[in-house]
């Protein structure tokens, strides 16, 4: 406990977790502090280049092995799976139709790339090691959810929504955040350490600072996400924003540790397993089952987990890592 305790405080005390309580606070106080559309995008655009491009380079440094294989089936059998567990805790917890569950629960089985970006740069303060290929595990779990969340919606019925059609199945691959994440990764794994090296003041030292930037917006985002849907938030779909994430952890880290991943892989895992999409997944629900509620998904996702796993997620579950890998 009193390692969590250590871990918590050290996470809470960053400048980046700092920046995102400031930029929170100040939406919840409606103050025109803002981030410019454009700046905001070339932040996110910087950060999934760098570390997918860091990403690609660490898999030439440790080579393409059967972990690595195992690593990516894992990762997109729990992306399928997770829905499903969601989708029964909303069903339990919550009067969400069945459609708009069924949306809410494709959100948690897929992933956060901002918190998953945010965990690395943890880590690598609490001087916790990890597989770097770890980025290519959390592109292979960004699209199973999705047909996880379809299946359910028209399961339970769904009118008018579609199938997994070509165009949708080009809306989802296509995705920008996939494509450059997925293309960065290329190009590192192709340009290997002299790549890095030849850009390395470009996407090491800079990082941190334009991950501080990032997560400002993101918390002025979160902060207005909060407002907008105070009546749409009940307290049993608040409970499921905050209780769902420990739950898929724990998925997360069970295949961890099965999978031999460090410490610092198993947390990662943890963090992706815990993590909920409000990029790419919405960006397919909207095409896909265009009746369902999505406004409420990435409020959830936006506005409640995503601060739950920044502040207290990724140190409790780099705790539970180092308790189970004994790291």
């Amino acid at each position: 406990m009193t390692g969590l305790l250590e871990l918590a405080a050290q996470n809470l005390i960053s400048p980046a977790i700092l920046c995102f309580v400031l930029g929170l606070a100040a939406a919840l106080a409606r103050s025109d502090l803002s981030v410019p559309e454009a700046a905001a995008k070339a932040l996110a655009l910087y950060l999934l280049f760098a570390i997918g491009f860091k990403g690609g380079v660490a898999l030439v440094e440790a080579g393409v092995g059967v972990q690595l294989g195992a690593a990516l089936l894992a990762g997109a059998a729990l992306s399928f799976a997770l829905p499903f567990v969601a989708f029964a805790m909303l069903r339990a917890m919550s009067s969400l139709s069945p459609v708009d569950a069924a949306a809410v629960a494709g959100h948690y089985g897929s992933i956060s790339i901002v918190t998953f970006v945010a965990a690395t740069a943890s880590l690598s303060a609490m001087g916790v090691a990890f597989e770097g290929w770890m980025v290519a595990v959390a592109a292979a779990m960004e699209v199973p959810a999705i047909v996880s969340a379809l299946w359910l919606a028209l399961r339970g019925g769904a009118a008018g929504g579609e199938r997994m059609d070509a165009r949708l199945w080009r809306e989802v691959m296509l995705n920008g955040s996939i494509v450059l994440l997925v293309g960065a990764f290329a190009i590192g794994w192709i340009t290997g350490p002299a790549g890095r090296a030849e850009i390395s003041s470009f996407i090491d030292a800079p990082f941190r600072g334009v991950l501080c930037l990032f997560l400002l917006d993101m918390g002025l985002v979160a902060g207005r996400g909060l407002r907008a849907a105070r009546g749409q938030l009940t307290g049993g779909t608040v409970a499921f924003g905050v209780v769902m994430p420990p739950v898929g952890a724990a998925f997360g880290l069970a295949a961890g540790a099965a999978l031999g991943l460090s410490t610092g892989g198993a947390a990662l895992l943890a963090v992706l397993c815990a993590s909920a999409s409000y990029i790419a997944v919405p960006a397919a629900m909207r095409v896909a089952l265009p009746q369902a509620n999505t406004g409420l998904a990435l409020a959830l996702a936006l506005a409640v987990t995503f601060p739950f796993n920044l502040v207290v997620g990724i140190p409790l579950y780099a705790a539970a890592a180092q308790a189970l890998t004994g790291g």
